[in-house]
């Protein structure tokens, strides 16, 4: 889908502030969708010329120099940088004009509401977030999986707006977001994709003390979890379950644990927390006594 001048959602070009991995991935798919790319700023002037090159568009900009001031000719701004960034950048651009009426800022952190934006929203521009439900490694994977992925978008009604054309330009699928839980939904990322890269490697350095080889367990483990997921978006979590706890088999849980302790006592904690949460949620009975202690 291509936008036409007259439905462009940004008639007078697109800025991308704090060009990290998402900045540069988002840059480019936008660039891609003929929405015009005008600036990409950075703190530093060899950060903002390497982001320019990925992205395929735009003219490098530093924030805190004189050329800083070019991004206002911007009728929309992307604030992509890290969460902590996002509050100290706004108020540095908002500085850059006294009247941001008519233009967009979003930001694309997951865990902040719009609310960070106040210094631009006080001048006048509408402001928003609209944040990946995705994980982007790398610039290079984020153009990929950012296609199509889904979006939590809040804010000013024009900066919601915005941000829903952005998305179905990406192909993607737009959802709200309450702006004063989004610390809780940024928990809800958290809980669903470092967490589960980090048991995958406990689970891989377990399998790599059992003998299977190296270049069998990542792809292995990938698969399994893959079609895990994809229970769990076909059946829902209950009837997605499986294993031991679900079955109520007792001793090979004990076997487990004994195995854990001998091998690798430090998944013990982790092990028995997940379990208690397993059980709650095929509402099994407690295990016997001693089982979870």
């Amino acid at each position: 889908m291509r936008p036409s001048k007259r439905t462009s959602p940004a008639r007078n070009g697109v800025a991308v502030v704090g060009p990290g991995r998402l900045g540069q991935a988002l840059g480019r798919l936008l660039a891609q969708a003929e929405v015009p790319v005008l600036f990409v700023a950075a703190r530093r002037a060899s950060k903002a010329r390497q982001a320019v090159r990925v992205v395929g568009s735009g003219r490098p900009v530093t924030l805190g120099a004189p050329s800083a001031s070019s991004l206002t000719q911007a009728s929309v701004i992307l604030l992509t940088t890290s969460d902590g960034a996002v509050a100290s950048v706004a108020r540095d651009i908002a500085g850059l004009a006294e009247n941001w009426a008519g233009r967009v800022v979003l930001h694309t952190s997951g865990s902040l509401p719009s609310s960070a934006l106040r210094p631009l929203k006080s001048r006048g521009a509408s402001v928003g977030s609209m944040h990946p439900f995705q994980t982007v490694p790398s610039a290079r994977v984020g153009v990929r999986s950012l296609k199509g992925c889904y979006w939590g978008v809040e804010g000013d009604a024009q900066a919601r707006k915005v941000a829903g054309q952005f998305v179905r330009l990406l192909g993607g699928v737009e959802f709200p977001v309450r702006p004063e839980r989004k610390t809780l939904y940024h928990a809800a990322a958290f809980l669903s994709c470092p967490t589960i890269v980090t048991l995958m490697e406990r689970s891989r350095l377990l399998l790599q003390k059992s003998g299977v080889p190296a270049r069998v367990a990542r792809p292995m483990l990938a698969k399994f979890v893959a079609e895990t997921a994809r229970n769990f978006a076909d059946l829902g979590a209950r009837r997605a379950l499986t294993g031991p706890a679900v079955r109520g088999d007792w001793k090979t849980i004990q076997r487990h644990l004994t195995a854990l302790r001998q091998s690798s006592p430090q998944t013990v904690p982790v092990y028995r927390v997940f379990l208690r949460e397993m059980l709650r949620l095929a509402g099994r009975q407690r295990p016997p006594r001693g089982l979870l202690a």
